[in-house]
């Protein structure tokens, strides 16, 4: 595995790649999840690029950018055993100058939901992405369905700026007892995690309900909010792919999305029906 910290070592990399490129975009704290999208970017393409970059464009002020999880050691290690090809390691004065021009996430998707919560979130985010996928000039790329609405600002991104990648959706990778993978679980307690744990149980009672013929999104939400009881919810939401609110549930174009708190760890959580 060849690891590049300067834009330059990443280019020259690059330049012995003669075949197609898969890219992983992540903050570190690797686990479980991400080794997912870096299997599946291998089997798709010739090469395989991951990168590992706290991005703090996409932290609001209040936020842990400065406590966010951190091990580049122990990722490293995780990237070399899982077969990637390339590391790009940068440090923020080598993706950001002092006075760049910027771009903004979709006006839309950027005022609900996520974006109402975290404003700003979504514009770091396709701030960090446009340099990466300019950069790299990836094939293929590959994020969690965890990250719902950012699938669908970046994908709207990419569209817009006509890049020439695919934006490879994967499913969201869980612990045995259904707890969605996140490098900010490492924030939880036992007893906090016991919590944690509502969120996908309240999610698999609203997928057994639909199940049953239950179809009415209003009574999907207020049996996902009693199950959340007694955590403090910014939302719970039932979208189809383009993220408009939708009355019933389409089979096939629907998306139910959490954001709680968990104590002071805020966690999202999502099922594609």
């Amino acid at each position: 595995m060849k690891i590049a910290r300067t834009i330059s070592e990443l280019k020259e990399n690059l330049k012995e790649f003669n075949g197609t490129i898969g890219y992983v975009p992540t903050m570190g704290a690797l686990h479980r999840g991400h080794l997912s999208l870096i299997e599946s970017s291998k089997k798709d393409n010739d090469f395989t690029v991951v990168s590992i970059f706290v991005n703090p464009t996409q932290f609001l002020p209040d936020e842990d950018f400065e406590k966010y999880p951190k091990n580049q050691e122990a990722d490293t290690r995780i990237c070399e055993v899982a077969g990637v090809d390339l590391l790009f390691l940068p440090s923020v004065d080598e993706i950001y100058k002092k006075s760049e021009t910027t771009i903004k996430a979709n006006e839309k998707l950027n005022s609900i939901l996520e974006g109402a919560f975290r404003p700003g979130h979504f514009d770091g985010v396709c701030r960090v992405l446009n340099k990466f996928f300019n950069l790299i000039k990836p094939n293929n790329a590959y994020f969690g369905k965890k990250d719902a609405q950012q699938i669908a600002v970046v994908k709207n991104m990419v569209d817009s700026f006509f890049l020439d990648v695919k934006i490879n959706p994967c499913e969201i990778v869980r612990e045995a007892d259904g707890l969605a993978l996140s490098s900010r679980n490492t924030y939880l307690n036992e007893e906090q995690k016991l919590d944690a744990l509502k969120l996908s149980r309240s999610l698999l009672k609203a997928s057994n309900l639909v199940k049953k013929g239950e179809t009415e999104s209003k009574q999907i939400i207020a049996s996902i909010k009693e199950t959340l009881e007694p955590l403090k919810v910014d939302y719970v939401a039932v979208v189809d792919q383009n993220f408009n609110e939708i009355e019933k549930i389409e089979l096939g174009n629907t998306i139910i999305l959490i954001a709680a708190f968990v104590d002071k760890t805020r966690l999202i959580d999502n099922i594609w029906i």
